[in-house]
């Protein structure tokens, strides 16, 4: 029983483990079946920077980005496609090949909305601004795997990043009627970094943000 709040607690397992299961040893073949696994897991992210010939999974250098907004789930990523990408004004730069239990994208950038697709675009007026349309499940073992080859081929300083995502009004922990709540409403979080105006209220206690978003 947790002694204050926020604090992490196991809870006890009631599932009996066999004797001899648990002193078995890794064998071979298991060892080659997780090494296949794992392989089969790994992210590759395509950018097609370089006069739109394929630059490989990553960057030689890493090139300059003033502006990195990230929409992360379905709804936020047709928030992107109805609002921002329906103009000519954006390209195709990068796509990310991902496979789990839960999803598969491919590298390919023609993409129906109803595919599992993570696309990044650059606004041709400004190539330091990008753009990510992530609308498939990244697992937890594949989020810092995400992170760090995204943001590998981009230059930290001076970038400021925003991550859109979209989560159910049951899980909006408030003192109010749910009832009596605008549907769909935005509330913000913010590093201590980031010195602008917040266009909206910030997200308040104890609710919190998960998965890729929150990474």
């Amino acid at each position: 029983m947790a002694t204050f709040f926020g604090e992490v607690v196991v809870a006890p397992s009631r599932a009996g483990v066999d004797d001899e299961e648990e002193a078995r040893e890794e064998t071979p073949e298991d060892r080659e079946i997780r090494r296949e696994l794992e392989k089969k897991r790994e992210i590759d992210i395509l950018w097609t920077l370089k006069s739109g010939a394929s630059a490989g999974s990553s960057a030689d250098e890493p090139f300059a980005c003033s502006k990195f907004i990230v929409a992360i789930g379905r709804n936020a990523a047709a928030f992107l496609s109805s609002f921002i990408l329906d103009s000519v004004r954006w390209e195709v730069v990068g796509v990310v090949k991902l496979w789990n239990e839960w999803g598969r994208t491919s590298s390919t950038t023609n993409v129906l909305p109803t595919d599992s697709f993570c696309l990044f675009y650059r606004l041709i007026s400004d190539p330091t601004v990008l753009l990510c349309q992530c609308s498939c499940y990244v697992a937890e073992d594949q989020q810092f795997q995400w992170l760090e080859k995204v943001f590998g081929c981009m230059q930290k300083e001076g970038l400021q990043v925003t991550v859109l995502s979209t989560c159910p009004l049951a899980d909006y922990k408030t003192q109010e009627s749910t009832l009596t709540l605008p549907s769909p409403f935005l509330k913000a979080l913010k590093t201590e970094e980031f010195k602008e105006q917040v266009c909206c209220p910030l997200l308040e206690q104890p609710n919190i943000v998960r998965d890729l978003p929150a990474a």
